[in-house]
């Protein structure tokens, strides 16, 4: 018997996914040392989502891959609901739904009146599926962990991240924050680094749209690496990089947890004066041959580690210390 159908409190473990991101789940699987568990993941004629698990789960610690986004994002989450749905019929002893990235995290709260706030709605609709548990990279708002009546474990891709750049020099290097709110995320990746901190200050002009207005902290002289959870459009790095090179950087880099890359976003990074970006493989990289400026970062490792220390019962958050 494998270690990883050896049985615990809470059974065998078995990993699903969806088809928002079968390559990472592959991976994730490949690092378990086991494969991927078998199901139907289809749509009727009609475009209704159709489910079939293909194997026995009676029992089981069932963990449950899918990120969602893009033109695909609503049909991603109705899926994950029905993969649920249907392990929990099969008799599954717990269902952790695996979601590197979480959809509609940017929508954590109102910014005017008559205005939902979907990303707790998403969590609901998870956890009235059936779902037990929750496991997810870099939420847009660590107060969305809240919006779960269930655990959820958080995961930081941080350390990934500044591995990345380990080989710079840290005393010609600056770590930026592109915005005030992600300050906290830029202070504790730059401590890794051993680099200081500057900040940009932006105000935001519509759902997609930001501009720079204004610096804090010397780039002159420096690379400067630009820190984000997230890049959608590329207008937030792309406007940061601009002020940057204007206070005197040599040059500017960024990376970010999760690139959704919406259609026009990537040659629009190209054609920036950022000289690299660096995002994780939370989320399909659509053009990885595109441009020598992208590099990817694979969180595979960290997810099958987090889903072994949850399956036996383990700290998660120890994989941060």
């Amino acid at each position: 018997m494998s270690d990883f159908d050896r049985p615990t409190d809470e059974g065998p473990l078995r990993l699903f996914s969806g088809n928002s991101n079968e390559a990472l789940a592959q991976r994730v699987a490949q690092d378990l040392g086991s494969p991927l568990g078998q199901l139907l993941a289809t749509t009727f004629a009609n475009g209704e989502t159709r489910i079939r698990i293909e194997e026995n789960v009676r029992g089981a610690d069932v963990f449950v891959m899918q990120s969602a986004q893009g033109e695909t994002v609503d049909h991603s989450i109705m899926e994950l609901l029905v993969m649920i749905d249907a392990l929990r019929r099969a008799s599954a002893r717990r269902i952790t739904a695996v979601m590197p990235y979480l959809p509609y995290a940017r929508q954590e709260k109102k910014t005017a009146g008559r205005e939902p706030i979907t990303a707790k709605l998403v969590a609901n609709l998870i956890t009235t599926a059936g779902a037990n548990r929750v496991l997810t990279i870099d939420m847009h708002a660590p107060a969305i962990e809240g919006f779960f009546d269930i655990p959820v474990d958080h995961l930081r891709a941080a350390p990934l991240l500044a591995q990345h750049f380990m080989d710079l020099d840290p005393d010609q290097i600056v770590v930026v924050s592109p915005d005030v709110g992600g300050v906290e995320r830029a202070n504790k990746f730059r401590q890794r680094l051993g680099a200081p901190l500057a900040i940009v200050a932006k105000q935001r002009l519509g759902p997609d749209a930001t501009e720079v207005v204004e610096m804090v902290g010397e780039v002159r002289g420096k690379i400067a690496i630009l820190v984000d959870d997230q890049i959608s459009t590329g207008s937030t790095l792309v406007g940061a990089a601009a002020i940057l090179i204007a206070r005197g950087a040599t040059e500017v880099r960024a990376c970010a947890t999760h690139g959704l890359f919406p259609p026009g976003a990537t040659e629009y990074l190209c054609d920036s004066p950022l000289e690299e970006i660096v995002v994780t493989d939370t989320l399909p990289f659509p053009f990885p041959d595109m441009d020598s400026k992208f590099r990817t970062v694979s969180v595979a490792p960290m997810l099958a580690e987090a889903i072994l220390r949850i399956h036996e019962n383990r700290s998660v958050s120890a994989l941060f210390d």
